[in-house]
């Protein structure tokens, strides 16, 4: 079996993938963290033959983590957004992950891992500038972070408001417009929910059909409903209800370790 270490800032997600890992019977978990920080001087005292690495994690990213590194280890990249796993491929590594994993996707990863047993090791890991990527990647993370939405702005008559995307419970789109509600009111803002989705990142929200996004700290109940789908009650003074989409169903859940 591969010897692995598991990084990923959030619990309920390293929980999940070390599980699927495990249930392959073909990875030993040698270890894994939650603290970026505490991963490196882990995977530096003793480096695995595989790192399974969140991209997105707050103080030290994951290609910050990588470019920390004296020895390259062999990468399969887990992250919950497509560009990250574009900008993985940059460096080369074996495989990505898309969160919510799934058991057939990383049964892919394993195969393609499978593939560099015995051979030589990818000369790719020991390129001149591939730690030069590494950062140049890191920082463009980092700046992307920094532009993700505290406070969004409406048009009220002539003035501008600005919306704290803390109290907004949810976003939803209607007749080809966008709305934030918040204190029980609705406001047309000038993003649509892909936008949305994009600049708030990995924070409390989470996209529960196509046309709505949910703050997860207004979420009140979950309750069951038709052909597999679900409704959120809200906790705000209307006492909102969402449904949930099917296909939606899985990440909510994950997201609020269910």
């Amino acid at each position: 079996m591969f010897k692995a270490f598991v990084v990923d800032d959030e619990m309920p997600a390293l929980k999940r993938l070390s599980r699927l890992l495990e249930a392959t019977g073909r990875i030993e978990i040698a270890g894994s963290s939650i603290n970026p920080a505490t991963a490196i001087d882990a995977i530096s005292a003793s480096p695995p033959e595989v790192l399974f690495l969140d991209i997105e994690m707050p103080e030290i990213n994951g290609f910050e983590l990588l470019s920390r590194l004296v020895c390259q280890p062999v990468v399969i990249f887990t992250t919950a957004y497509n560009q990250y796993a574009l900008k993985a491929f940059e460096v080369n590594s074996i495989d990505y992950l898309l969160k919510p994993v799934e058991p057939e996707q990383l049964e892919r990863a394993l195969n393609k891992l499978e593939r560099f047993r015995g051979g030589s090791r990818p000369e790719w890991l020991d390129r001149p500038d591939f730690r030069v990527v590494l950062q140049e990647l890191s920082r463009a993370l980092r700046d992307a972070d920094s532009t993700r939405l505290d406070r969004i702005p409406v048009h009220v008559g002539e003035r501008t408001r600005f919306l704290e995307v803390s109290r907004i419970t949810h976003f939803f789109s209607q007749d080809r417009l966008t709305y934030a509600a918040v204190d029980g009111k609705t406001y047309c803002i000038d993003y649509t929910i892909a936008d949305l989705e994009e600049k708030l990142g990995s924070s409390k929200f989470v996209r529960v059909h196509r046309a709505a996004l949910l703050n997860v700290d207004w979420l009140d109940e979950l309750m069951p409903f038709f052909t597999g789908r679900l409704v959120a009650r809200l906790k705000d003074e209307k006492r909102t209800e969402l449904t949930v989409a099917r296909d939606r169903v899985r990440a909510l859940k994950e997201r609020l370790n269910l």
